[in-house]
């Protein structure tokens, strides 16, 4: 028997559900709009789409998407489909026009969100996923309790190289984990990639030598392909222990090149998740879109935070969270880190921990460490030290009178 990729969809549409569910099916496989001659029922047994499971959740009285065909009710349902490997094989590129193509442009369709997705065993093998994930980033951070502790750094764009530098010798002057560039931050002429690096390293190599810690820098190198993979050499050469690429900006294919040239953990940024999945009848949830970019090769990927600046949920980020630690399969153990960031402070620790039970994590936190009135140290100090309540399930008041950084951050972490 054929393996199957499985696919499950939110489906909103104004035709008879059962219908439409056909029409999708043969859209995104081997028909068309009209029946064609040549599509005989061996081929479509073949090569066709299945409707797996079609379950009618209700109805509503108006589309939420325009431009569909007019109806005097609109259809909700849960759509499950599949496909023969055969019509792609192990490609994730083609994966993509598959599960996510033209299906959305359907005048049956209404609304429509991809919720889940399921890869048969030689598609999963054709890729190595993360080369490092969360074994191979504790390791090179020599962090093994608790979450790595890391920042951004800001002005995100606007600093020279030396400026950048010296931001970062106060970080790790102070015991950070993890610095990463702005995904704003690239190679502009005010702040060249290499004369970043350089300047960056440097600090870096010069406390690792002194302390025997060396601070783990994800630096942005999002761009063309010949352009990420010569950052990336002048990373490794420099004693750099991790790059950065904005996954939406390169997209699949430089993802996966990337993943082939590196020898650094891949920093996943999601920048343009919104656009994906702020409306809830139209785009991506957050577990299968993570399921193609961590089979790809991110050792980390950005899920947001609790009680974040943005317009997402805390369950919807605890939610990403949970998804980028499960195994995609058994016969694919190997997890990514999550990254929680945006608006972040100790606070969030312990709620963090309750609701995801494991400090497998780099929570970075910019104004809730550079904004701490006794300056960078203090507030690296105070955010280890929220984790450390949240670890021992100690109240943090508590655990503050005795740590006095951490009494004074939450008095402006508030």
């Amino acid at each position: 028997m054929s393996e199957r990729i499985h696919a499950t969809y939110w489906l909103e549409t104004g035709d008879d559900p059962a219908r439409a569910a056909e029409v999708i099916a043969g859209e995104q496989s081997s028909g068309t709009f009209v029946a064609l001659p040549n599509e005989t029922p061996e081929l479509k047994a073949r090569s066709g789409a299945r409707v797996e499971r079609l379950n009618v959740l209700g109805q509503v009285d108006a589309p939420s998407l325009p431009g569909g065909m007019r109806a005097h009710r609109y259809t909700r349902c849960e759509l499950e489909l599949s496909w023969p490997i055969e019509n792609m094989g192990p490609s994730v590129p083609n994966l993509m026009s598959t599960i996510a193509g033209n299906l959305f442009e359907l005048r049956q369709v209404s609304g429509l969100r991809i919720t889940g997705l399921r890869l048969p065993p030689s598609f999963l093998a054709a890729y190595p996923g993360p080369a490092f994930g969360i074994e191979g980033t504790r390791r090179l951070s020599d962090v093994h309790r608790g979450p790595l502790i890391g920042t951004i750094i800001k002005p995100s764009v606007g600093l020279s190289p030396e400026q950048t530098a010296e931001q970062v010798e106060e970080l790790v002057a102070g015991g950070i984990d993890f610095i990463k560039d702005d995904e704003l931050q690239a190679d502009g002429p005010h702040c060249p990639f290499d004369e970043r690096v350089r300047a960056v390293m440097r600090v870096v190599n010069e406390a690792a030598e002194r302390t025997g810690k060396k601070a783990m820098v994800a630096f942005n190198l999002t761009g063309s392909l010949d352009e990420m993979k010569r950052r990336h050499d002048l990373v490794l050469r420099e004693g750099g222990t991790c790059v950065m690429a904005v996954l939406n900006s390169i997209g699949i294919v430089g993802l996966q090149e990337l993943r082939r040239h590196a020898s650094l953990p891949i920093h996943g940024h999601r920048a343009g998740w919104g656009y994906l999945s702020r409306c809830p009848e139209l785009g991506w949830d957050y577990a299968p879109w993570q399921m193609i970019w961590r089979l790809l090769g991110a050792d980390h990927l950005h899920v947001n935070g609790l009680r974040n600046k943005f317009s997402e949920s805390d369950d919807s980020v605890i939610e990403a969270a949970r998804a980028v630690l499960q195994p995609i399969s058994n016969d694919h153990p190997m997890r990514a880190m999550p990254v929680f960031s945006s608006g972040q402070t100790g606070l969030q620790a312990a709620d963090t921990y309750r609701a995801i039970g494991t400090a497998d994590l780099i929570h970075t936190a910019g104004g809730g460490i550079f904004a701490h009135p006794g300056g960078v140290s203090a507030g690296v100090e105070a955010l280890r030290e929220a984790w450390v309540a949240a670890l021992d399930a100690k109240p943090i008041a508590d655990h503050a009178e005795r740590v006095p950084s951490l009494r004074t951050a939450l008095e402006f972490w508030q």
